[in-house]
């Protein structure tokens, strides 16, 4: 579960900043004003919420059941 989580947490902030970079709100990298690094870091940010979710689901299923 925790795995999942944090990796979709990290790839959600990666996404974040590629998103401020392609739109120019982040300055000082080669990413800076290219509108296709915005899209990009939605689609990074899609996945990370995915993983979050699929490990979240995974996470409560386990609870209920008995070792």
């Amino acid at each position: 579960m925790w795995p999942r989580v944090i990796a979709g947490v990290v790839l959600c902030l990666v996404g974040a900043l590629w998103i401020a970079q392609g739109v120019g709100a982040a300055k000082g990298s080669p990413m800076t004003g290219h509108p296709a690094y915005a899209f990009l870091g939605g689609a990074v940010i899609v996945g990370g919420v995915w993983l979050v979710v699929a490990g979240a689901r995974r996470g409560s299923a386990g609870s209920d059941q008995a070792p």
